[in-house]
């Protein structure tokens, strides 16, 4: 197959990482606080993607991972996994830049179960090399990269074992050399790693090879294109061979607030150095091959009616599309799929939406998209909301709330200046609220639809009445910034503000990829 496919995959996994295991590849990426974690998606072709299963449920049930009082894990939790295969075991390494532990999950299948284990120490964006000879290495660092010898079980550095610094970005003004990926290839070691020129900010993939660890590694950026999007490079990721020896590599590119993008290119090698592209840029056409011609994906968004079958109710989500916000408060939500809603309860007083457990999400694909929901608010309390989120520092909803025990559909959103938008800490000040409509009856559906091409990065709310679809409040703009360091997520919601004890209940979720 021949085709222009970049962006393959349409949604937010940055940081991502490839494998190949037999006649299939498995990629991994940054989940960050979404709850379950560590999403692991499989392919037969480097250009479709479908989801294979999550590595954890909950973490480490933080204060924090669990939104309770005024803490939350936004622009924390996992960052940048490495998955590697070695000896008939997966094993996946990562960071929780909340807890400040590295963590290192095995297991003999894919599908799991894995199991959880630490590496004593902290290792920012690593990577996991399994030598020839034995021995274990993880390689990470900003600026200054690092290879460190680990003991034969993974627990912890190796006592007088090899740890030195092989690569260095020091002096650099901006980002310098991170997002490490080691490999042994022909019996030479390659490190590739992201930075940024050192003149302006533009994401720059770089090569660094070696003949041994104890050698020196020399090397150069080997990408630096945008793909003609926007000034926006693209970098940071793995490279990962077929079946008939090929090479791809399979980085991210940011695209404003719906996140950072997978994109694949060719690798090819001169002079035991790769090259990635055709003369250092992403081509507009990549020629693959699949393993398994005709296998039909699965989607990794869509709509859902909420029912399933009677085993299917619980507190563990059945279906893979969603992820909550952070980790779940099990006695708070129910999947009743014999009438197929989605009901929350109110389990927590709010300052604002990102305070509120059991938001539900989905990731918002590009270049647009839409959602629409039906929300029963027959069962709010008095200052309650419950409504249909974009899900970023600079949220926007629209929502149903009681007032005096009337109903009341409202547009409200937080805007850049009342954001956090570079700190990375929780943003506790309140939205905006651009309008609101009184309604009669319990029941309202909502809609957005959200336009992210060449960054335009709009959310636009509508509400339903006599089979007409209303806007309700302006355009919101969104911003893909520092404080949650996500793409943007729609998500369903309800949240109290006085008292305890409000219900919601959502139906006929149904979730549109491209324009209408």
């Amino acid at each position: 197959m021949n085709t222009d496919i970049n962006p393959i995959i349409k949604l937010d996994y940055p940081d991502p990482d490839v494998i190949r295991v037999g006649d299939t590849y498995f990629m991994v990426s940054t989940t960050m606080h979404f709850m379950p974690g560590c999403e692991i998606l499989r392919s037969y072709d480097l250009v479709n993607w479908e989801h294979v299963c999550y590595v954890y449920e909950t973490l480490d049930g933080t204060p924090g991972q669990r939104l309770s009082d005024d803490e939350s894990i936004y622009g924390k939790g996992m960052w940048a996994a490495c998955i590697r295969f070695h000896e008939g075991k997966f094993y996946i390494c990562f960071v929780a830049n909340d807890t400040h532990k590295t963590y290192l999950f095995t297991a003999e299948n894919i599908e799991g179960p894995w199991e959880k284990h630490f590496i004593e120490g902290f290792y920012h964006d690593s990577s996991l090399l399994f030598d020839d000879d034995g021995n274990v290495y993880i390689v990470y660092g900003n600026k200054d990269i690092w290879i460190t010898q680990l003991k034969e079980d993974l627990s912890a550095p190796k006592p007088g074992g090899l740890n030195r610094i092989i690569i260095s970005d020091e002096g650099h003004p901006g980002l310098g050399y991170e997002g490490s990926h080691i490999y042994k290839i022909n019996g030479r070691y390659y490190v590739f790693l992201i930075h940024s020129r050192r003149d302006r900010w533009f994401r720059t993939e770089a090569c660094f090879s070696a003949e041994s660890l104890e050698g020196k590694f020399t090397g150069k950026d080997v990408l630096e294109d945008d793909r003609g999007y926007c000034g926006q490079g693209v970098a940071q990721g793995g490279i990962v061979d077929t079946p008939w020896g090929d090479w791809y590599a399979v980085l991210f590119q940011d695209h404003g607030a719906v996140g950072r993008i997978p994109v694949l290119m060719p690798v090819t090698w001169k002079n035991d150095f790769p090259v990635f592209g055709t003369e250092g840029k992403v081509p507009g056409k990549v020629s693959v091959t699949s393993t398994r011609p005709g296998y039909a994906y699965k989607p990794l968004t869509g709509s859902d009616d909420f029912y399933y079958s009677p085993g299917a109710d619980g507190k563990i989500w059945p279906d893979a599309k969603w992820q909550f916000n952070h980790e779940p408060a099990e006695s708070a939500y129910k999947l009743d799929g014999q009438s197929g809603t989605f009901e929350i309860t109110v389990s927590k007083i709010c300052k604002n939406l990102t305070q509120a457990p059991n938001t539900l999400t989905q990731r918002m694909c590009f270049p647009a998209c839409s959602a629409e929901v039906t929300i029963d608010a027959g069962n709010l309390s008095e200052g309650d909301y419950a409504g249909l989120c974009v899900l970023q520092g600079c949220y926007a909803m629209a929502a149903l709330t009681r007032r005096k025990g009337r109903l009341w559909i409202v547009m409200q959103s937080r805007e850049a200046e009342n954001a956090s938008l570079e700190a990375m800490e929780p943003d506790l000040s309140s939205g905006m609220e651009w309008e609101a409509v009184q309604i009669e009856g319990d029941t309202v559906r909502i809609k957005v639809t959200a336009d992210f091409d060449h960054m335009k990065d709009e959310a636009v709310f509508y509400y339903q009445k006599n089979g007409q679809f209303i806007p309700i409040g302006p355009a919101h703009k969104l911003y893909f910034k520092m404080d949650h360091f996500t793409g943007s997520r729609v998500g369903l919601f309800c949240y109290g503000t006085m008292t305890l004890g409000g219900k919601a209940y959502f139906s006929r979720f149904v979730y549109g990829a491209g324009r209408e």
